[in-house]
């Protein structure tokens, strides 16, 4: 995960504080429960010794008119004396907690891990008519999130009939609903091809009826078709349909995850090899300070102590964060730019 988005918020003076609100199921006391809720974390941050101008600033972002929305989605807020810097929804698994941290920099641990858990998925819905595209972030623990979705079809108006009769009328027909599918088709891989282009997913799936699958991958271009995934599970016809569609988007996000870290795991195995690898808080601690982390690999589930700290400085240092799930001293470790024994030389 590339954290250069959050520069931004590291290049704020501190101290801050960190709050994080799972999301619930939706009710008709919202209000009254993020009331509470967030008059829980207040009381903990003022014991930790957080200003009331910052408790302040949180108080305008979290009790809004649309509470209900902070209710159900959940947010990451942080806040230091000037203001907000970082408002987002936090798309914690149910059963997190709420949480609250004051310290000298921004606590982005959990944060961090839930984005790099996150997948960016372009997902083609199509028929010989065209297709529906929906951009989507998919979680392996959370509902998938809609964020975008566009109907494509080529320029021509006539309809697609399967022929009848007559053989040369049979053969006629036959070859123009050919060329209108084709021309449907290359409409969709165009406009799909473009959202890769601008946006950078991390799989593409095509799914929908045979023949409209079939004719849109015949269009797509090399580099869509290197991210891409296909199901014939479910649609768009009802709702059960529908959840079966996203069932099968959802196992591929979880095996995209799996696979990430996976390398992960294998890149942190062979620099331990190599020489290439920091391990243990204090260790990363050092090596990001020297910009010589180019990846910060955090426990998949875990938070480690001072690991805010480490963030902190990696983003400063333009290292990027993974996730692993295999054994490192104090659950962080980090692979480096050049060999150990200059990266940590004292």
């Amino acid at each position: 995960m590339n954290l250069e988005n959050l520069r931004t918020v590291y290049d704020n003076q501190g101290p801050f504080a960190t709050i994080y609100l799972e999301g619930r199921s939706p009710a008709a006391d919202a209000e009254q429960q993020v009331r509470l809720r967030w008059d829980e974390l207040r009381q903990n941050l003022t014991d930790a010794g957080a200003p009331d101008q910052i408790l302040s600033h949180i108080d305008d972002t979290l009790i809004v008119d649309d509470i209900t929305e902070v209710q159900t989605d959940g947010r990451i807020v942080v806040a230091n004396t000037s203001g907000v810097v970082l408002d987002e929804h936090w798309d914690a698994a149910l059963g997190a907690g709420d949480i609250a941290h004051y310290a000298q920099v921004p606590e982005l641990g959990a944060y961090i891990r839930e984005n790099s858990r996150l997948v960016d998925v372009v997902l083609i819905i199509a028929d010989q008519e065209g297709a529906t595209i929906r951009e989507l972030r998919v979680s392996p623990q959370h509902e998938a999130k809609q964020h975008d979705e566009s109907h494509i079809s080529g320029d021509n108006d006539e309809e697609i009939h399967a022929p009848r009769e007559g053989a040369l009328s049979h053969n006629q027909i036959r070859r123009r609903v050919d060329e209108i599918v084709k021309d449907n088709a290359r409409a969709v891989a165009d406009h799909v091809d473009e959202i890769v282009r601008s946006r950078t997913p991390d799989i593409v799936v095509v799914a929908g009826e045979v023949q409209g699958r079939t004719a849109v991958k015949a269009e797509l271009s090399t580099r869509v078709d290197e991210l891409l995934e296909e199901t014939s599970q479910g649609g768009t016809d009802d709702d059960a349909a529908e959840e079966a569609l996203y069932a099968a988007v959802k196992s591929f996000a979880s095996d995209y995850v799996q696979k990430k870290q996976t390398e992960q795991n294998e890149n942190l195995s062979y620099s331990k090899a190599h020489d290439l690898a920091a391990e243990g808080r204090e260790q990363v601690s050092q090596a990001v300070q020297r910009g010589a982390a180019a990846t910060v690999l955090l426990n998949y589930d875990a938070g480690s102590e001072d690991e805010g700290t480490i963030l902190a400085e990696a983003v400063l240092s333009s290292a990027e964060v993974g996730l692993i799930d295999t054994e490192a001293t104090d659950g962080i470790a980090a692979i480096l730019r050049y060999d150990a024994s200059t990266a940590l030389a004292d």
